[in-house]
């Protein structure tokens, strides 16, 4: 084992151009970690604050110098010393010197970015990857590739609320087979979309393509007769990001839902008229974040696995809260939510042990050397969101399956032979 000898830090940019924290952590060993604090376009209310500086006519109000300052001048020299495979014992600390349930004093983005740098300076020193300094045990399989195919919001004069609909293939041992199919489904809605956009199809908010309807019904049928003519229908299960915090009126307490206000009824019964018409996996977000008893209703009147993103905040407080109320099977695995890498993999962990879901997902326009999908292989998950594969941040994501399944020569994981799955077997 080696200690922290130097920890700096700077502003980098996103993959969306945003600004970000970056760390360095070098050791006395002369092992060094870097990492940028990731952060998501659709923030929850409940993820650890990402402090920025807020000054209008410099880098649009979103410049991070007061987080680079507090890591140089605070995190920084509290940590020299300590042994940087000390995971635990890095980021109590941090912990500790914010003082707050999200990290408001320091900055979530900045404890974050050191957290990260700390696990890569680690896994450096014992000159392995991430998912193998933190694997407690031999990783036994790849985590299927779920990716969103089509986006939400407003295309054509046309709004979709939900964020994304997305395919997950599953019955193939290979995951290059998998991403396969992901890609060729993507390109050819790219040639079944022209037809709704006089000749182009529009690019999706979140790098999938933009949604040609307001209506999900017509959506998933599109989707669905695309991956048919493919003939990819056997292999091919389906899950959606609702995002539905996003288009809820907290004022009314209902929904904008085409042109209309409606409440949370309408919006399970849309739900569970889907999931009893297409094979859907799993459902993110159904409700709004803070509805615990519309998400337990929802548990029990869709056909489909809901779990949470904004919903939980990969946080031990509302997973727990959430799976006592029966309101969530699972949940959506984005560390910088809880702030450090062992408050993330002590929640998913908790979920884990009780046979629950957990998806690894990046942020959107998040950095390339944000490591939920190492978590989540090291942690033995069963499936994650890789994205669209279009642009450098999702292509990483299949990028790195490929290369951990030609390093590990384990198969993927099959879906369908989950527990946590059985309403799909049905279909």
């Amino acid at each position: 084992m080696s200690k922290i000898k130097q920890v700096k830090a700077r502003q980098v940019l996103d993959s969306n151009g945003r600004p970000v924290v970056e760390v360095d952590i070098l050791t006395e060993s002369g092992a060094m970690g870097r990492a940028g604090a990731s952060t998501g376009t659709s923030v929850g209310t409940n993820e650890s604050y990402v402090l920025r500086d807020r000054k209008d006519n410099f880098w649009g109000g979103l410049s991070v110098f007061k987080a680079v300052e507090n890591v140089e001048k605070v995190i920084g020299p509290a940590l020299i010393g300590m042994e940087v495979q000390e995971q635990q014992g890095i980021d109590r600390r941090m912990i500790e010197l914010d003082g707050t349930r999200y990290k408001t004093n320091l900055g979530g983005n900045a404890i974050y970015a050191v957290s990260c740098a700390a696990a890569y300076a680690a896994a450096a020193e014992n000159h392995r990857h991430i998912y193998q300094n933190v694997a407690k045990k031999p990783i036994e399989y790849i985590m299927s590739p779920s990716a969103n195919v089509i986006n939400g919001g407003t295309y054509n004069g046309k709004t979709m609320p939900w964020q994304e609909f997305m395919v997950l293939p599953y019955g193939m041992k290979d995951v290059n087979e998998s991403i396969r199919m992901i890609v060729e489904i993507f390109y050819r809605l790219g040639d079944v979309l022209k037809k709704y956009n006089n000749g182009k199809a529009a690019m999706g908010n979140y790098s999938g393509w933009g949604a040609p309807s307001d209506d999900p019904y017509e959506v998933m049928e599109i989707l669905s007769d695309t991956v048919a003519e493919l003939g990819y229908t056997k292999n091919i299960v389906y899950a959606f990001d609702c995002a539905s915090s996003e288009y809820y009126d907290e004022a009314q307490g209902l929904y904008r839902w085409r042109g209309q206000m409606v409440d949370r009824d309408y919006i399970i019964g849309q739900l569970a008229g889907l999931a009893d018409k297409y094979p859907v996996a799993f459902i993110e977000d159904a409700l709004w974040e803070e509805d615990f008893e519309g998400f337990a209703l929802a548990s029990k009147k869709i056909n489909s696995v809901i779990i949470g993103d904004d919903f939980i905040c990969t946080s031990m407080d509302r997973a727990k809260k959430a799976v006592e109320m029966g309101a969530a099977r699972g949940m959506i695995f984005k560390p910088n939510q809880a702030g450090t890498i062992t408050e993330a993999i002590e929640t998913a962990t908790y979920m884990m042990d009780q046979g629950l879901l957990v998806v690894p997902s990046s942020r959107a326009g998040g950095t390339l050397d944000s490591p939920e999908k190492e978590l989540g292989l090291a942690l033995g998950v069963w499936a994650v969101k890789t994205g669209a594969p279009r642009e450098g941040s999702r292509v990483h994501g299949f990028n790195f399956l490929m290369h951990s399944a030609e390093e590990l020569q384990v198969p993927m994981t099959n879906v369908m032979e989950l527990p946590i799955f059985a309403h799909l077997q049905k279909k």
